[in-house]
């Protein structure tokens, strides 16, 4: 059993640490965590899909053409992180989707394509 000094110091703890973890949710998500975009027809976004794209396309003799945005999400790490998932077509065939991982620096002008997947 607890004694009275132990039971007040716990409800004190409890009232100090309480409203920083409503405070800490309120500011929205962790850093390092994804975050959905919300307006995927931001024009820096589609720079960043046609980005990766184009470097798909270099890098694995590919001829895809982007259509659209579907979803995003974005990751603050030294840079952002562009999750995006993209509908691109070859040609004529109808458009398939891609998951495609884009790191930029852009005080640095700089974007590397990280990894480009059908889903």
């Amino acid at each position: 059993m607890m004694s009275r000094s132990s039971v007040c110091l716990f409800l004190a703890l409890v009232a100090i640490v309480l409203p920083l973890f409503a405070a800490g949710a309120s500011r929205g998500p962790l850093v390092g965590g994804w975050s959905p975009i919300k307006d995927l027809s931001d024009p820096h976004v589609k720079e960043i899909a046609e980005f990766a794209v184009a470097e798909y396309n270099k890098k694995s003799k590919a001829a895809l053409e982007l259509q659209s945005v579907v979803s995003g999400e974005t990751q603050v790490v030294a840079g952002i992180n562009y999750r995006l998932v993209v509908a691109a077509k070859d040609g004529s065939a109808s458009a398939n989707r891609y998951q495609a991982v884009v790191w930029e620096k852009a005080w640095e002008h700089s974007k590397n394509l990280s990894s480009f997947k059908p889903v």
